[in-house]
């Protein structure tokens, strides 16, 4: 590492620290700096060159920032997600139109009883949960009372990111950092999830639930879901920790109707309420969620689970689409799993995952 890139990082960590609202532009002022230290970005011709921080970046990143929110929910009494996600839960948002529409990841405002979004320390608004989709994981709130808030615009399809990139989190405690763009590749969640193009970044954020991810022209590039172990691309064998952000281009097919109808199309498929792990070419069971359909077929947590409806399984994605593309989101579904030095043909009657979600009551 560069004597220039451990004085950014030092600063970074130092910014890390600020939650003052009234430190916010200087806060940004050292951010820029920061990101034109350590953000060298690739020319056409393989050169590397130093970004320009003009005056319109620098705004562009302060609206960005100004327009990263902190979310709190609370889940209703009988949700099914407290078990794994407590019922108190609290994230960041971003705003994305000029009415005060906040994108964030699903999970926080999952069967969500009540919502507020925090603009500012001291500064709470009452929301509503417009969408919550399971296809790419986003959540939708619209707040009741204006925000007055400016929003960040949403990168193009595939946008072309800079070297260095920019992460918020809203809220009392909000933070500013520098992260960089480790790899953009397919993603599969333990919990019957997969996406294509998530993207990676180092180093780690601890508050990434919700978080932004942002260019340097302060489009807003990706959600915060997660902190992983290893962000650089499937065929390397280092190991970096870091986050995965769900891309912002998957909002955009899905949006009108996520606000007509508080869901995608993809996301009517089968769930059978399984939490599996890959392993060196193998998959098997380390969850089994309660009243659902595998706990009434009989999968137990250490089954190996080797075919679905005839289909070889050896990693997450071909399981979960095997899943979902087998037919309805209500039907029979066969697991071939090895227990022991046993195989057994286990017969699953699968249901539409929207049909399980508590809701608040009057919704």
């Amino acid at each position: 590492m560069s004597h220039a890139v451990r004085i950014v990082h030092k600063r970074v960590q130092a910014m890390a620290g600020w939650s003052d609202p009234g430190l916010r532009g200087v806060r940004l002022a050292l951010l820029a700096c920061c990101l034109a230290l350590s953000g060298l970005t690739a020319a056409d011709d393989g050169r590397r060159t130093r970004p320009a921080f003009d005056e319109a970046t620098t705004r562009a990143l302060e609206r960005a920032a100004r327009a990263t929110v902190g979310v709190r929910a609370t889940a209703v009494d009988d949700a099914r997600s407290v078990a794994t996600l407590g019922r108190q839960r609290e994230g960041s948002g971003v705003v994305i139109d000029a009415d005060g529409l906040v994108l964030t990841i699903g999970y926080v405002v999952l069967e969500a009883e009540q919502v507020r979004i925090e603009v500012e320390p001291g500064r709470e608004v009452p929301a509503r949960v417009v969408a919550y989709d399971l296809a790419t994981g986003f959540g939708l709130l619209r707040p009741l009372v204006p925000l007055r808030v400016e929003p960040a615009p949403l990168a193009g399809a595939r946008a072309a990111t800079d070297d260095a990139l920019m992460v918020t989190t809203g809220g009392s405690d909000a933070v500013v950092g520098v992260a960089r763009l480790m790899s953009q590749r397919p993603f599969s969640g333990y919990w019957e999830y997969h996406i294509e193009h998530a993207l990676f970044t180092a180093p780690p954020l601890p508050r990434h639930s919700g978080a932004g991810l942002f260019n340097l022209k302060g489009e807003l590039l990706g959600i915060g879901s997660l902190a992983v172990a290893d962000t650089l691309p499937a065929d390397d064998p280092r190991s970096t920790p870091g986050n995965m952000f769900v891309p912002v281009e998957l909002l955009r097919p899905v949006l009108d109707e996520l606000l007509a109808r508080g869901t995608s199309a993809p996301s009517r498929r089968a769930w059978l309420g399984l939490n599996c792990v890959e392993q060196r070419g193998q998959v098997r069971v380390v969850r089994v969620s309660e009243d659902s359909p595998a706990e009434a077929g009989g999968v137990r947590v250490g089954d190996r689970i080797v075919r679905i409806d005839g289909a070889d399984v050896s990693t997450l994605d071909t399981l979960w689409k095997a899943l979902w593309t087998g037919g309805g989101p209500e039907r029979e579904v066969r697991l071939e799993v090895r227990r022991g030095d046993d195989t057994h043909t286990l017969r699953l009657q699968s249901v539409d995952r929207q049909s399980t979600l508590r809701r608040a009551r009057g919704i």
